[in-house]
């Protein structure tokens, strides 16, 4: 054979796999990376650029591990729907996807509570625990499902506070006929003790504070409560909030959309959700100190819940928890499951945990830090 026809041959051969390997080979990656884009309703403004800011990492996140094809358009409540109606929003698809809270939703279903926050549950640490390897994520989503919702985690504010008050709590007598704006779950709770829980926008709390027209509020914690000034109007600050030792915010996406997405696109989404639920527990625990060294140094007067208070409180919480189980299913298989493990977790907290910690704070009394 001709030495130079072969080559010539072979190379016209090989140029021609080449070109039959790329027809083939383009369309496969042009299904798998289509382009996408969606919108999501947050229940949060922008002025809490923390809470808020949840929803643009995970978008930033997905966008640049998808080239750009995958995009999510983040509005903030109010911009499309109102902050309380984001999780109907995606359930409709209406959006694709919600960053809200389950416990706003706790009116229609108890069991909404559960994946977000409940009375003396679990810290932001045990609660991750149980989300991502207890099992709380699949419980969780068994009962979204019947909403046409698919949710992840997607941050978490850690232990909040008690709140503000306009006078010292001292006994369970000062909270009888207290108007406390505090939501959902722990209203229902309070109110075993005589106080009269309030609903208010966020907008509201402030000038009810300031004409007297409630005596107390709950928000979230110092970085986000020093915006709002409640300090001015109410400054007695307690600690803590006992209903809210690590409130899970989720991303809620409709299921049909959820499903119709390619697996690689799925992998990515969850690992954006998860690294957005991170980096929000660890930037309120980086901006929550300087918050309340300012807040004391303004009027902030720190106040602990006494264990009188405390004891109450948990008792009632108790009583709810088998009353709802009683009568609710949904509720009851969630609930027992993170029950279970709030056993095993606090074992373990004071072991090596507690006693790192209680040591290192009597440094920082010291002033040996």
């Amino acid at each position: 054979m001709d030495r130079r026809s072969f080559i010539r041959k072979a190379g016209t051969t090989g140029v021609g796999a080449v070109a039959a390997g790329a027809a083939l080979a383009t369309p496969a990656i042009a299904q798998s990376s289509p382009k996408i884009t969606w919108r999501l309703a947050s229940s949060f403004p922008k002025s809490l650029e923390t809470v808020y800011g949840g929803g643009e990492v995970m978008a930033k996140m997905l966008s640049e591990a998808t080239d750009g094809n995958f995009q999510i358009q983040v509005f903030a409540a109010g911009e499309l729907v109102p902050g309380l109606q984001a999780a109907d929003a995606a359930s409709t698809g209406t959006v694709e996807v919600a960053h809200t809270v389950g416990y706003y939703y706790w009116g229609k279903d108890p069991a909404w509570a559960l994946g977000s926050d409940v009375p003396f549950s679990l810290n932001a640490r045990g609660r991750n625990a149980w989300h991502y390897h207890g099992g709380g994520i699949e419980l969780y989503n068994e009962f979204l499902a019947k909403q046409n919702l698919f949710g992840l985690p997607g941050g978490n504010t850690g232990t909040q506070m008690g709140g503000w008050f306009r006078k010292e709590i001292n006994t369970l007598d000062d909270l009888k006929g207290l108007k406390m704006r505090i939501a959902g779950f722990a209203g229902a709770v309070v109110e075993k003790l005589g106080v009269v829980p309030q609903q208010l926008a966020g907008g509201d709390v402030y000038p009810s504070l300031e004409k007297g027209t409630i005596d107390a509020a709950e928000w979230v914690g110092p970085y986000d409560d020093e915006k709002l000034g409640f300090h001015k109007v109410a400054p007695y600050y307690y600690y803590a909030g006992w209903w809210e030792g690590g409130p899970t915010v989720h991303f809620m996406f409709n299921k049909d959309k959820y499903e119709e997405l390619p697996a690689a696109y799925k992998a990515m989404l969850h690992t954006a959700c998860r690294a957005a639920d991170a980096d929000m527990l660890q930037r309120y625990d980086y901006l929550n100190p300087k918050a309340l060294r300012s807040l004391v140094a303004n009027g902030a007067q720190l106040r602990p819940f006494n264990q009188e208070i405390l004891s109450a409180c948990f008792d009632a919480a108790s009583e709810i928890y088998t009353e709802m189980s009683a009568k609710n299913e949904e509720f009851r298989k969630i609930w027992d499951s993170m029950a279970a493990f709030r056993k095993d977790h606090y074992l373990w907290a004071q072991v090596a945990e507690y006693n790192f910690d209680t040591f290192m704070m009597v440094q920082q009394r010291a002033n040996k830090l």
